[in-house]
């Protein structure tokens, strides 16, 4: 049996846990975060608490002094405890503004949800056959000053996931108005070219993603070049690999953008540049 955390009131998650009138379910009124869990404890959750703290400021939610990490730590756990979770898993931590009003709200202040859930390995670990994915052009993304926040209107996402689906492929890439590659519908992407790493900038319009920070982190540790900088269609096609970062899956690679083919080499280097990192971070 799985638990939730409804703002302080632990229920299982078989039955409805939500209150009627939650501003995140009616308007997509919040921030989220997903963490994953590795020995049934959350990862790098410093920098998801910092971005969704972050987050929340930039759309008026009034958040407690005492939302930090600590206290949505302490609140996994018990219910990870509670869940039977004790190795690999993800957990969904949300800030909606509390009910009341309609599109002006009645308040400010800010209520969290979480929930958890198991997750098929412990580890991080690479994709057996590479993504085939293609670009989304239906609906642009928008640049603006939530760009980089996971906010719950998330329709564009939706709808290019949808629109994988239907063309029979793995995932698209989310493009700007200037036609400049962003993201995909739910991972952020880095393009290998002769050992060197590039990924679309921040201030492109892409999410701040916690995963690609720290594939940053752990190359320019490594002594690999990292560049943030514009990616357009044709330095696809010039790319020796292609891969996708997410906070819950780790990394994945892509196998192919329409004709072109891609190798794994650095994918594969960096799964176990990122499990070694957290085996030792955890003991």
């Amino acid at each position: 049996m799985l638990y939730i955390n409804n703002n302080g009131t632990v229920l299982t998650n078989e039955a409805p846990t939500i209150h009627a009138g939650n501003r995140g379910h009616v308007y997509g009124d919040g921030v989220f975060e997903s963490v994953r869990l590795m020995n049934g404890v959350p990862i790098n959750l410093d920098n998801h608490i910092k971005r969704m703290l972050e987050g929340a400021k930039a759309i008026k939610l009034r958040t407690p002094i005492y939302f930090n990490t600590a206290f949505f730590e302490e609140r996994i756990l018990e219910l990870c405890k509670l869940s039977s979770i004790s190795e690999g898993g993800r957990c969904r931590i949300s800030l909606d503004r509390v009910s009341g009003g309609a599109y002006k709200p009645d308040s400010n202040d800010a209520v969290f949800f979480i929930e958890v859930y198991p997750y098929e390995s412990n580890n991080f670990e690479l994709n057996a056959k590479g993504l085939e994915i293609d670009q989304y052009t239906d609906i642009k993304k928008q640049k603006n000053f939530l760009s980089t926040y996971k906010t719950k209107s998330g329709l564009i996402y939706v709808m290019a996931a949808v629109n994988a689906s239907e063309k029979n492929l793995d995932d698209v890439l989310i493009i700007n108005d200037k036609g400049s590659i962003l993201e995909s519908s739910s991972c952020n992407l880095f393009v290998v070219s002769n050992g060197v790493l590039y990924t679309p900038g921040i201030d492109e319009g892409c999410l701040a993603g916690t995963m690609r920070m720290q594939i940053i982190n752990l190359a320019l540790s490594h002594g690999v070049k990292v560049y943030e900088c514009t990616i357009l269609p044709q330095n696809l096609l010039a790319a020796d690999e292609l891969f996708f970062t997410n906070a819950i899956r780790g990394i994945n690679w892509v196998g192919g953008y329409r004709t072109k083919r891609y190798f794994n080499n650095m994918s594969r280097k960096f799964v176990a540049l990122l499990n070694d990192h957290w085996e030792n971070q955890l003991g």
